[in-house]
């Protein structure tokens, strides 16, 4: 008796080191995880109240039970494009190639999981893309979109976009149209239009520059005028016999010989001569 007694005593620690080998070889792979750079974990407990929404893991190593689960995300930037047709508010169909930057909310990643799942993209990403892309466009005429209004259609889907994902843990961080594609006739329609507003401008800036430089001369011509009016004005016989004998006085100066009359002439004004040889 007591001989088995002490073989029972040595097989027991025998078999439980069987048995913690065979349980590492059969649940080893799942009583551990890593998760890369740029995703993030959620932990659903088999046994334990089941998905933790509270808790996001980063990245690393980390142990957990082998009942238990750790779903990954990629929480890094991501992007999807869409090609769509849709309809103006005039009715007419326009073709958009249209792209979001998006990533799910860190911190939310549990909610996220519990409530939509990975699949999430075809969920809820694309679908709020295309209706907030043709709730937009909607609103604009072919002129305005591929005129002068297609930022602020870019600006206004992106809000759209944001606000409707921002209730379904995702992060919306650009739309960019990359390009809008109108039927070839109204394309050239419009093209047509724009050129003929725009030689209407410029016919109407010349107009504006001729009436400018017209006026600007009326102007210069009018301030001239009027100078000569004081000017004559303010001239006297006096003052101009009183700078003929300043000159005449200046002339008598020099070296050449001369014979300076004075007040021979009819008005007044000094006589001068010729040389005397």
């Amino acid at each position: 008796m007591a001989q088995e007694e002490l073989n029972f005593k040595k097989i027991v620690p025998i078999v439980i080191i069987v048995v913690v080998i065979i349980v590492l070889i059969a649940f080893g792979s799942r009583m551990t995880t890593t998760i890369e750079a740029g995703h993030a974990g959620v932990l659903f407990r088999t046994f334990g109240g089941g998905l933790d929404t509270e808790q996001t893991y980063g990245e690393g190593f980390h142990f957990l039970a082998p009942w238990n689960k750790m779903y990954i995300y990629e929480t890094r930037q991501q992007e999807v494009s869409e090609d769509m047709n849709v309809l103006s508010s005039n009715g007419l169909e326009i073709k958009v190639d249209v792209s979001v930057w998006y990533q799910p909310t860190w911190a939310e990643v549990g909610f996220l999981h519990s409530t939509i799942g990975l699949n999430y993209l075809q969920r809820v990403v694309i679908p709020s893309l295309r209706a907030s892309t043709r709730s937009v466009v909607g609103r604009y005429t072919p002129e305005e979109i591929y005129s002068t209004m297609r930022d602020v259609i870019q600006d206004e889907i992106f809000e759209e976009t944001k606000s409707l994902l921002a209730e379904k843990h995702v992060q919306v961080n650009q739309i960019l149209i990359r390009s809008i594609v109108l039927p070839p006739t109204i394309k050239q329609a419009i093209e047509s239009k724009l050129k003929q507003e725009q030689e209407s401008l410029e016919y109407e800036f010349k107009l504006q520059k001729a009436s400018k430089e017209a006026e600007r001369q009326k102007i210069d011509a009018e301030g001239k005028a009027a100078a000569n009016r004081i000017l004559s004005a303010s001239i006297t016989d006096k003052i101009l016999k009183e700078k003929g004998i300043e000159a005449t006085l200046e002339l008598a100066k020099s070296p050449n010989a001369k014979i300076v009359i004075i007040g021979n002439s009819s008005d007044g004004m000094p006589i001068i001569l010729g040389d005397i040889k």
